[in-house]
């Protein structure tokens, strides 16, 4: 088709570019494009269903070799025909037939290919329907890191104008691909439809780290609350918790709040949040303060240095 870009072109990557680049190029234009960062803006959000939609094709090796060898073309669906000869590719016949690739045979004709594409749906011998899988979509979503934690419900507005609802389990990953059975192109002749992939990017959050199932918090905490210790509120994915700081804490002690991490896959067990201290000063300490540390320090000497054996 004139004038329609192929995925390289959409992406800007060579035509050898390594799956790595392929992943570099499309996220770097996802984060320039996402549709949140250019709010009203028609042309852009077109732009990002394109590269949304090249990404599921060259991001997925067996569509990229598809596509390079012509059995489908920019959107994702089959073409009858490739470079060097004809391409049919049925899911399956009237009874049930497996088809395969075949190339251009030196006595075969134009008269012949349609004759057989269209056997059948147009009365042909035999009185069998052409029936064809219709064809799988893909489509990438970027979603907040909370909402990857706790579950959500997401609407994607597929590149040919369709919405999609997905619903995104608690404890969804980065990088992970959901499958709508049923979601992607229709069929040929009754045959049933294709099925949606959407890949899902988990944007980082700003003081939440995921490790496996749990969760890593690096928690500030004030010289009086460590010395004399505390409760305080604690954000968590699931929303905010009162927790105990001990007496004598320090930066780097590390506490656990269980069952506070994310869902495991398949109903596995729930991981922990796990908080570690950080103590902070005051952002400019006061005479009041100053004097004290001193008179304090001259009869408790220690050298945390020598405890860590650096000196």
């Amino acid at each position: 088709m004139s004038g329609v870009k192929s995925p390289y072109e959409v992406l800007g990557v060579a035509r050898d570019a390594s799956a790595e680049d392929i992943k570099r190029a499309y996220r770097k234009l996802a984060k320039e494009l996402h549709p949140d960062l250019n709010p009203g803006n028609k042309a852009v959000e077109q732009r990002f269903k394109e590269v949304s939609q090249a990404h599921g094709i060259l991001g997925d090796p067996e569509k990229r070799k598809r596509f390079d060898r012509g059995e489908i073309d920019a959107s994702g669906q089959e073409t009858p025909f490739r470079r060097g000869g004809f391409y049919r590719q049925y899911a399956e016949s009237g009874q049930g037939a497996k088809y395969s690739p075949f190339e251009q045979a030196g006595d075969f004709s134009m008269d012949d290919l349609f004759s057989d594409l269209f056997r059948g749906a147009t009365g042909g011998p035999g009185g069998k329907t052409v029936r064809r899988r219709g064809a799988d979509v893909s489509y990438t979503i970027t979603v907040g890191f909370v909402e990857a934690a706790t579950g959500a419900k997401k609407r994607v507005t597929l590149a040919d104008g369709r919405s999609l609802d997905v619903t995104l389990p608690p404890g969804t990953e980065d990088d992970q691909t959901l499958r709508l059975k049923g979601k992607g192109l229709a069929g040929l002749g009754g045959a049933p439809a294709g099925d949606a992939y959407i890949e899902v990017h988990v944007e980082p959050h700003a003081f939440f780290v995921r490790k496996d199932n749990n969760v890593h918090l690096e928690l500030p905490v004030t010289l009086q609350e460590a010395v004399m210790g505390a409760r305080i509120d604690v954000p968590t994915v699931h929303g905010t918790v009162s927790m105990k700081i001990p007496p004598g804490s320090n930066t780097g002690t590390t506490l656990r709040l269980k069952g506070k991490g994310l869902a495991g896959r398949k109903g596995g067990q729930k991981g922990d949040q796990y908080i570690k201290l950080k103590v902070v000063l005051p952002d400019k300490p006061d005479e009041e303060l100053t004097a004290f540390v001193e008179r304090w320090s001259e009869g408790h000497p220690y050298d945390p240095r020598r405890k860590a054996g650096m000196t």
